[in-house]
Parts: structure tokens; sequence; C-alpha cells
């Protein structure tokens, strides 16, 4: 029996057409992206807000009870706000699934010969990608903040920040594989989003909270990927040893622990529901 061919002559089936299917889902994420130019003035617009306003209006009363001498609310908000700005931009890009769906491209694409898997990890890695280059955007901000960042420190930014977008896109898209319209899945959103943001350690540190809070905080998978944030963008200073919880391999390990889950839930959603 003969084996199947796509146009260009390869096998369909094999490992090298799922990697095609896989690059081709990525390419379209990242182009969708990097059309929508106010889409990127956004998404660089609202931390920037954050850092000046918040920054500076609440970093004028605030005092962390373990901060050293010299503490600035804008150097310890800084990390938050870019956990921030990879949570936003991750989750809401699994929204491209509700448009799919809407003008049927979703249909298209799940009915080609290529496995769900493939289609699920194109889109997974597309949206990681965007909020990824977000953050590396927002990372030019950092003297205004008077971080210096070495480039082993920028590689260990990057790694723990794409791994970060690839855990929550995927969880964007578990929730978007069970939603039939936009309005339902930004009300989701929002209640899913706003606890994560506020609980992560963004704007004030695990330390010192009450007890259920601080629980809270332990089980919210962003805290984690915040706290890598500072732990990097901290080291060698003071405020590593007063306001960062966790070693920078265990806060990896359990981002990482969060994105295989939520990639298997994106996989599991998929099957069912488009079916």
């Amino acid at each position: 029996m003969e084996a199947r061919r796509d146009s260009d002559g390869s096998e369909i089936g094999t490992w090298r057409h799922e990697v095609r299917a896989v690059f081709a889902v990525w390419l379209r994420e990242v182009i969708r992206f990097t059309a929508e130019r106010v889409r990127l003035v956004g998404a660089l617009g609202q931390p920037l807000i954050y850092l000046v306003v918040m920054g500076t209006g609440v970093g004028a009363t605030f005092r962390a009870a373990a901060a050293p001498a010299g503490f600035d609310y804008r150097t310890f908000i800084f990390p938050g706000v870019l956990g921030m700005t990879v949570l936003f931009t991750a989750l809401f890009s699994a929204v491209s699934v509700i448009w799919d769906r809407e003008f049927g491209f979703l249909k298209e694409i799940l009915v080609a010969p290529v496995s769900r898997a493939s289609i699920v990890l194109g889109k997974a890695l597309g949206g990681a990608t965007v909020a990824w280059v977000q953050g590396t955007l927002l990372l030019a901000l950092t003297p205004l903040v008077g971080i210096q960042v070495a480039p082993g420190q920028l590689v260990r930014l990057w790694v723990v920040m794409f791994v970060m977008a690839f855990a929550l896109t995927s969880l964007g898209l578990a929730i978007a594989a069970r939603m039939s319209s936009m309005e339902g899945f930004q009300v989701v959103m929002n209640f899913l989003v706003v606890p994560m943001w506020l609980l992560s350690g963004a704007f004030f540190p695990l330390r010192g909270v009450p007890g259920w809070m601080a629980t809270l905080m332990r089980v919210n998978p962003l805290t984690y990927g915040v706290d890598a944030l500072r732990g990097v963008l901290y080291e060698g200073s003071a405020l590593a040893a007063a306001l960062v919880a966790h070693p920078y391999a265990a806060d990896l390990t359990v981002v990482a622990g969060v994105a295989a889950v939520t990639c298997v839930a994106a996989l599991a959603a998929f099957r069912p529901a488009e079916a």
C-alpha cells in the first residue's frame, strides 16, 4: 500500500511531517502577533503604567518589613510587572482558538492529516514565544529601576519566562477549547487572571502575610515564576536574601511541572471538545 504524501511529497505520519505541522502553527501565531502593532504597544504600555504610577505612588508609603536599607519599591515590583506581562499575554493568546472556531479555521486544521498534539503544541509554543518576546522587550527597562542584567542572568530569565509562558498558554488553550464564545472566555480569564496576579507576590512579598494568604500564594504557580525572576534580578544584592523565597532551581522545577500538567490538560481538552 502506497504511503500518503502531502503537497511537498513528504510522507504523512512521520515525525518530520509532525514537526513541520508544529512549525506552521507556531509561525502563524507569531505572524499574527507581528501584524498587530497596536497589540504590542498596548502590551508594553500597561506594564509601564503599573511601573511608573504604582511604583511611584505606592512606593512613597510602602515599606516591606524584611527589606534592607535603600529599598526601592519600583525595583521590588519590576519582577512582578514582568511576570504580569507574561501572564496576560500568554493566557489571552489562547483567544485565537475562539476566533479560529468562529471563522471555521479550527475545523479545517483539525481535519488536516496531522495529529492534534502537533496542533496544540504549535499553538502553545506560538503563544509562549509571543509572551517571551514581550517580556524580553520589557527587560530593556531594567536600568530605569536600578537593575543591571549580566548575560548569564539574561539566559536564566529567558528560560524561566519561556517555561512560564508555555505553562500559561497551555492553561489558556485548555480553557479556550471548552468555551464557545469570546464573552465567556473573557469572563473566565478575568476570574482566573486577577487572583493569580494579586497572589503571585508581584506587589508584596510572601513573607509577613497572614497564614491563609501565604497558603494561597504557595499554591499559585505564578508565585514561583515571579520568585525565580526576582531571584535572578536581585542576584548579588541585599534584596535577594531578604525578599527571595526559594532557589532558582526549585522555582524552575515547579514551573516546569505545571507546564507539563497544563500541556496534558490542553491535549485532553481538545480531543473530546472537537471530535
